[in-house]
């Protein structure tokens, strides 16, 4: 079996839509997208309407939590919450409720064996909420807060826009960075595939390109709020302000 997993799309429908393209080439028997859909990107209905009808098995990330019932005291940085309300309001003038249902109704983990030697936990940021950033050299954190699920062989999660495999203890922890705006300074589009056969897994980190300036473009013509400190994270792979 192949598996793709990739996350964190924030209404980048260009670059998700170079992902789906390549994915077209390489076989994938199931696709599964860990959240983060709509969010800070200048196309979030196409988005939407290109997740649903790609197949893909789908759960909610900590960004479609708060396109569906706003920010709590603590989740954004005082300073600059009145800008994330904008991009917020921005963001739902282009979905209508039923999209909002959609976001609010998905699942938020999925244990995955489909009838293989191997069983996969996939969620957003940890299991036991959408928020936790935890990265990949904090080891004490991965074994304590994403390895919990006993019976499963490997852990992918998406959120902090940082791709990473790592070994711990036989089992894989995998993180898939993101397709819309990925972070690590390579501005790309990252996504996973996973081949399990026989009871062995291999692991395939894939970085796609894609028109860029034609995003950046795209925030300029839909009057998005905050276009510098976007057009900065999709030029130069950096986290916005």
């Amino acid at each position: 079996m192949r598996f793709a997993f990739l996350s964190d799309i924030h209404g980048n429908a260009t670059a998700l839509e170079a992902v789906l393209n390549d994915l077209q080439t390489k076989q994938i028997d199931q696709t599964y997208i860990l959240g983060d859909l709509c969010f800070r990107g200048p196309e979030p209905k196409r988005v939407l309407e290109l997740v649903q009808a790609s197949g893909a098995r789908v759960i909610k990330g900590n960004a479609d939590e708060w396109l569906v019932r706003g920010f709590k005291d603590g989740e954004v940085p005082v300073e600059r919450l009145e800008m994330f309300n904008k991009e917020r309001d921005w963001t739902l003038g282009r979905l209508s409720q039923e999209d909002l249902d959609y976001l609010k109704n998905l699942p938020t983990e999925l244990v995955i064996d489909d009838g293989q030697d191997l069983v996969i936990h996939a969620f957003h940021a940890s299991p036991s909420g959408l928020f936790t950033a935890i990265d990949g050299d904090e080891t004490e954190k991965i074994e304590n807060e994403l390895m919990v699920r006993d019976e499963a062989d490997i852990y992918i999660y998406g959120h902090t826009h940082h791709p990473y495999v790592r070994s711990l203890h036989g089992k894989n922890v995998i993180n898939t960075g993101s397709v819309g705006m990925p972070f690590d300074g390579h501005p790309l589009a990252s996504y996973i595939i996973l081949d399990i056969e026989d009871g062995s897994h291999s692991v395939q980190l894939n970085r796609v390109p894609y028109n860029r300036e034609h995003v950046v473009e795209i925030y300029k013509q839909s009057g998005y709020p905050n276009i510098e400190a976007m057009s900065a994270v999709i030029y130069y792979a950096v986290r916005p302000n």
